[in-house]
């Protein structure tokens, strides 16, 4: 059964995330990360789990060497490149989403739910379930 696209609105310190991505555009992006041919994520798609994990470790220090740049330099550039580090370790999330037939939108799911949550509640509430709490 196709999924149906959710576009729940998410805030982070009552400011709206993704106001300008819709449902719509995350799915055309997501599905670009791995089907289309001679793409950069297929081939990662491809090589399984295990690689896509070790790119976003690596695209992950990289967001945050981006963000210590910023904080020591504080310049526009320095503020792009964060930017731009962090597009690439979403995209390579959103590969890793695919490998495992999850969607960004579920991901979207749960951050809506999470809205109002303490991290402490909720992180009690994932032991509840029998999910993992790191």
């Amino acid at each position: 059964m196709p999924r149906k696209p959710i576009a729940p609105q998410v805030f982070l310190a009552g400011v709206p995330l993704f106001r300008e991505l819709d449902a719509a555009s995350l799915d055309r992006l997501a599905a670009g990360a791995t089907r289309r041919p001679l793409k950069r994520g297929e081939r990662l798609f491809h090589k399984g789990d295990d690689a896509i994990c070790k790119k976003i470790g690596e695209e992950a220090t990289e967001v945050v060497l981006a963000a210590k740049d910023i904080r020591i330099g504080g310049a526009d550039n320095l503020r792009q490149k964060l930017v731009n580090e962090t597009a690439d370790l979403w995209f390579h999330c959103m590969v890793l989403l695919a490998h495992h037939d999850l969607s960004p939108q579920e991901v979207l799911a749960e951050l809506a739910r999470r809205e109002g949550l303490s991290g402490l509640v909720e992180k009690a509430q994932r032991g509840t379930r029998g999910e993992h709490a790191d």
